[in-house]
Parts: structure tokens; sequence; C-alpha cells
């Protein structure tokens, strides 16, 4: 990334601003104040005027998208700047209309749901009482008996007998099971006593919402019972005119919105720049591999513009916006990353990191052929949309993914399913055992003693027999203990190459209390993990010989303990003798790859099991019932399973491994390069005065 300075001529400098934006390479900041002045300060009252009102425009454009609920799904052509008024005029006005009916419909809808049923008790309960002009009638809503006798000691208290009272129980819908309504009718001059009651008594009245306050109980009757016989129809055939609306207007609209932001950037690129009496100047930053393009672009105003570059220092970057560049793979996986804060500029983008480690996780808990063939096809749906530029809108979230987030998604979805079915393999899982039931898979009691060091009973190992041994068998009581220490040494690498990572990193900064520190980390991470593996316990889950001290471990664990200390002393950080517990706790937590992965194993087994008794019990027909029970239990385990399955390995790189590099300790600027939104250039009003040219000095080319 390269710092510039821009000096021009001020009459040249609309052309000059949309070249930057047909270019769209130039990150602009503010300049500081100095000699030259904000271009707020000169600003011309005709250029308020055109501001004002592409602002004013551009506000209503949104307004009505908004309204609309219009998603952009592909570009359109760019009606002429003269029209641009009255065509918002003609769809804004039906638009708000029809918005503001639909919100009206989904409040009476709350209503109708909330309070239906206890207004069609109530009227019913009061007849034509609640029309009277001498009787107030104040309903209420109960639960427990002895709040209906508390109500009846304040009500003769308070109103010495002048009230009548009725109650009856509610109990058709979920929401009101248990309860019991109930109306006190008193006299007009009384109502405000009789609520009184109702407040000492801590009963609760039935106070209706919106427009049905005030209404008689058997007109609110009425209309909500309206409501719940009709009112679904109308908002969808409300529903059906805003979309028809969305899908007419919604792309012209956001072509007319995309060149309103065009002139409003105008604006707010004068804004971020400096102001002298005949000469502007602007400042930003520009990667360096799109240089020779802006070059290009400013070297065609001659002598009205010039440019200084200055390189970017990394160690004081916090103004230098971030652009994260990766590997055509890689680049796939940068929406996970999204999730965060964008690293600060000269630190450490984690993109490549996540794309191979976050899958090969995902794959590690699924384990499970079937499974991924499954998500294969899901990756294979997405890709096939993206490549035939269609996009997918997501109707409950309100959410439209373009074709390239599609294709990217794909990518992601593809990558995850091929190491579900590795992983699948070595684990002999399809849709849980069902490869063991089918013969396909099966325990060799040797090859698990060669490989592994462990022993199973003859009858698991003769349990089944088939043409592929598992090498992974993750659900054996006896592999229990290798599988657990597999993804405890996982966690090992991930955390100490998280301190190396900020090693490096403090080092190339000159932040030697941080280097110091994570050498320190690094060494004390060192000793505890000896002292497990020298420990009792860690005998016990090795199965080692018995600990010793002419063991090397113990020389590597004096010696890691001794590093941490050098580091304490020398970073003049005390909290790491807290730190190193916490960062053994990081390790310990990538124990939940085994711990979720063998849940959700266990939940596909009991859905296979499930249907394969039914196939042993009943024959031909057990296979068409045991074929739909096990279908509907996979697909229930999966559906509560699969956020976690993608969560957790999400949380051991953001929490477990980004969290000691010190990742979340800074965040970067976006690089968000002023550009063209439009995709036509229109003509505009000249919006910045022409002054007497004046050349620019002080600076230089470069």
């Amino acid at each position: 990334m390269q710092q510039i300075v821009i000096a021009l001529r001020k009459r040249e400098s609309r052309a000059v601003i949309e070249a930057l934006q047909d270019v769209g390479v130039l990150h602009l900041v503010p300049v500081a104040q100095g000699v030259l002045q904000p271009a707020g300060a000169q600003a011309t009252a005709q250029d308020g005027d055109y501001r004002r009102e592409a602002e004013r425009l551009l506000g209503r454009v949104e307004t009505t998208i908004a309204d609309l609920g219009a998603l952009r799904k592909g570009p359109a052509p760019l009606p002429p700047e003269d029209r641009w008024a009255t065509g918002l005029d003609d769809v804004a006005g039906p638009a708000s209309a029809l918005s503001k009916q639909r919100q009206a419909l989904e409040a009476d809808l709350e209503v109708q749901r909330t309070y239906g049923e206890a207004v069609n008790t109530l009227s019913s309960m009061v007849g034509t009482l609640d029309r009277s002009r001498r009787v107030a009638l104040i309903p209420f809503i109960y639960q427990k008996p002895e709040e209906f006798s508390a109500l009846q000691a304040a009500l003769h208290e308070t109103l010495e007998g002048r009230f009548d009272l009725a109650t009856q129980p509610l109990g058709t819908a979920k929401t009101t099971e248990g309860n019991t309504v109930g109306a006190v009718a008193v006299l007009t001059i009384d109502r405000d006593a009789a609520r009184a009651a109702l407040g000492k008594a801590r009963v609760g009245e039935i106070r209706l919402p919106g427009r049905f306050e005030g209404m008689p109980l058997s007109a609110v009757d009425a209309e909500l019972t309206a409501l719940r016989d009709t009112g679904a129809q109308r908002l969808n055939a409300l529903d059906q005119q805003r979309q028809a609306l969305a899908d007419q207007h919604g792309p012209i609209l956001f072509a007319v919105r995309d060149a309103l932001a065009d002139q409003v950037a105008l604006h707010d690129v004068q804004n971020l720049s400096a102001r002298g009496k005949y000469s502007m100047v602007m400042q930003g930053y520009v990667p360096e591999d799109r240089l020779k393009m802006l070059s290009a672009t400013l070297d065609r105003f001659g002598d009205a513009v010039s440019y200084e570059l200055h390189p970017v220092d990394t160690h004081h970057a916090a103004e230098v916006p971030v652009e994260l560049k990766n590997s055509s793979y890689s680049r796939n996986f940068e929406p996970v990353l999204s999730l965060l804060p964008l690293p600060r500029y000269g630190n450490f983008d984690p993109t490549g990191i996540i794309s191979v480690f976050f899958p090969l996780f995902f794959g590690f808990i699924i384990a499970d052929i079937g499974y991924g063939l499954l998500f294969l096809m899901a990756s294979n749906w997405f890709t096939g949309r993206a490549r035939r530029g269609e996009g997918l809108e997501i109707g409950f979230m309100n959410a439209y993914l373009n074709p390239d987030m599609l294709s990217r998604l794909g990518v992601i979805i593809r990558t995850m399913s091929l190491w579900s079915i590795v992983w699948g393999v070595f684990t002999g899982e399809l849709f849980g055992n069902l490869g063991e039931h089918l013969g396909l898979f099966y325990h060799n009691a040797g090859w698990l003693q060669n490989i592994w060091g462990i022993h199973i009973a003859e009858n698991a190992a003769a349990a089944h027999h088939g043409l592929i041994p598992i090498l992974f068998p993750r659900l054996l009581p006896e592999f229990t203990n290798t599988a657990l220490i597999t993804t405890l040494l996982v966690g090992m690498c991930m955390v100490l190459w998280a301190w190396a990572i900020r090693v490096q990193l403090a080092s190339r900064h000159g932040h030697k209390d941080h280097m110091w520190e994570a050498i320190g980390m690094i060494g004390g991470l060192v000793g505890l993990i000896s002292l497990a593996f020298l420990s009792q316990g860690g005998n016990q889950l090795m199965n080692a010989s018995t600990y010793n001290f002419s063991n090397p471990l113990m020389i590597v664990m004096v010696l890691g303990f001794m590093v941490f200390l050098l580091g304490l002393v020398l970073s003049k950080a005390v909290m790491m003798i807290i730190e190193i517990l916490s960062q053994g706790g990081n390790i310990i937590s990538f124990a939940r790859l085994f711990a979720v992965g063998v849940a959700g194993a266990i939940l596909a087994n009991l859905a296979t099991d499930l249907g394969w008794s039914m196939y042993t019990k009943l024959g031909v027909l057990g296979i068409i019932i045991g074929i739909i029970l096990a279908v509907l239990v996979h697909a229930f385990a999966l559906a509560i399973t699969i956020i976690g399955h993608i969560l957790q390995p999400i949380r051991l790189h953001f929490v477990e491994f980004l969290t000691p590099t010190g990742y979340h300790n800074e965040s970067g600027t976006p690089y968000n390069p002023l550009r063209r939104l439009s995709q036509t250039v229109q003509s505009a009003p000249q919006q910045v005065q022409a002054a007497v040219a004046q050349p620019t000095v002080g600076l230089t080319k470069d």
C-alpha cells in the first residue's frame, strides 16, 4: 500500500474526482487541517443545494427500496437523470401505501393472536352491556384462584357492593391455557376506583392496543374474528402486490440509487479534502499493484494535477486501509473471517490457515461418508446456480446471496464434504454404522494393535466382517484415549504455532515486551506439556513406561520453565503466570473435536440401528419402515448438531488460535476505494464553480 497526496486546480476538481471514480482504486482519508481550509468551509450555496437535493432523492430511493423489500438481483438500464424524480414519485407513493397497510395488518394480526380468544370469551360473557353509557366494563385476566379472592376483597372494600363480577376460564390455545378472564361492571363514575382495586389486588387489566382501544368488546370481537378468518389471505395479497412492484421497479431503483450515491460521493470527496482559493488537495492510499492505473489516470490531466507518493510505515499503520490478498482457493474463506474485524495493516491474515484447518476440523467431527455425500450434493447445487448467474433468495431472513457468494459457499461446503468423506473412510462410518451392517467396514484387531497399540476384545473384532478395515474406530471404548490424545496433540501444535506467530509479529514491529512474553509463553507451554506426559496421568493416557528422572522430557520441561521465567522477567508481564494456565486450557479445549464428533456419531448409529432393527424383525415391511425411521432420525440428529459441528471449528480458530497471536488487540480499516457504483455515467449540473487557474507548487510527480 502506498500513501498518495494529490493537488489539483479547483476548477478541474469535478473532472478529476469523476476520473478517480472510474478507475476505482484510491482510498481517501481526511486531510489534516493546516494552511488550507476544509472544503465545507468554502462550499458555495449552489454546491449545498445540489448536495441536499441528491441526498433527498437518495433517501427517498432507499426508503422506497426498503418499503418494497426489493433485493438486488442484477444490473438494469439507468433512465435519464431528468426522469429520476418523476419516476420515483410514481413508485414511492404506492410502495409507501402498501408498506403502511402491511404494517397495520401485521399489528392487527398480532393483536388477534394475543387477545383473540380472551376478547371472544369476554364478548359472549358481557352481551350488549359493553355499549351502555352508564355502566363501565373493566376486563381482566388472572391465573391463580387467590388472585381472584384478593380482587373480590379489594372491590368490596373500595366500592361497597356497587359492582358485578363475572369470570370464565380459557384454555383452548397454548398461550392462554390456565388463564381466566373476567369483567367488572361498575357505574361509569366508579371506573377509576375499580381500576385502583385491580391494581391493589395485583390483577392485570386487559387493555387492547392500537385502534382497538376504547372500542366495545363486541365490535373488537367481530374485527378479530374477521382477521382470524381472512387476515392471512389479505396479508398474502398485499405481499403479492408488493413483490410485483419490487420485481417491476426494483432493478431501476437500485440503478438510480447507485447513480445518486455517485453524485453524493462527489461532495463527500470535497468534504474529505482541503481547498484553497484556487486549489484543492486530497490524500489517500492505493495498493501497489494498482498504482500504475492511478498514475495513468492522473497523468491525463497534465500540469493541472500534481501528486506525491510515500511508502507506508507498517509500524504506524492505524489509518492505512486493509485489503486481504489470498490465493484463489483461500479467497473463498474470506466470508468466514468477515465475522471478525479485519486485521490491522502490517499484521497477520489468518484466512489461509482457516481455509486449511476449518474444513479439516469439520470433516474430523462429521467423519461420515453418507453425510459428506449430502454436503457434496449441496455444494454442487450452490456452484451450479452460481455458474448460471443465479442467486439465492432466503425469504425468512430477507436476504439475497449473489452468485459470487454462492460460488464461495459452494467451494467451502465442497471442501468440508470431501474431508468428511476422507475421515469417514478412516472411521468406517456411512450414515452411522450402516457400512458395518452392510459388510463394507469391519474392525481388524491385528491392524489396530500394530497401528495404535490398542487391544480390542475378540467379540468386538468378530462382530462384523467386511471389505475395508476401520483405521480410526473413534466409538470403540478401547480407542477413546488414543482419539482424545490425537485432538490434544492438534491443540498443542495450534496453540504453540499461534504464539510463534506472536513472536514473529512482535519482532517485526519492534515490540520487545510482547516478543519476550510470547517466547516465555512458548517455553511455559512446552514445560506444561512435558509435565503432563511425565505425570502419572500422562503415563496412563499414553500407556508409557513408569515415570523416572532420566526421561529426556524432564530436561525439556526444565528448559521450558526456565524460558518462561526469562520471558516473565524481560516482558515485565506478571499476568503471564495466570495466562499460562489459560493457554493450557486452550489446548484442552481442542478435545471438543473428539467429544462433539463422538456425540454426533452416537446419534447417527442410533438412527441406523433403529432402522436396521425394523428390517431384522419385520422383513420386507421392516425395510420400508426402517428406511423411513432411519431417514427421519438421521435428519433430526443432523439438524440439531450441524450448527455445533460448524461453530466448534470456528471457535477454535477465533478464540484458541487467534487470541495468542494478538489478532483481537488491533483492528484495521477496510479498503474502500472511491469507485463509481452506477453502470452508466449520467450528465449532472456543474457543482464546482470555475476559478482562476493557478499552478500548484510544492508537490512533485513520482
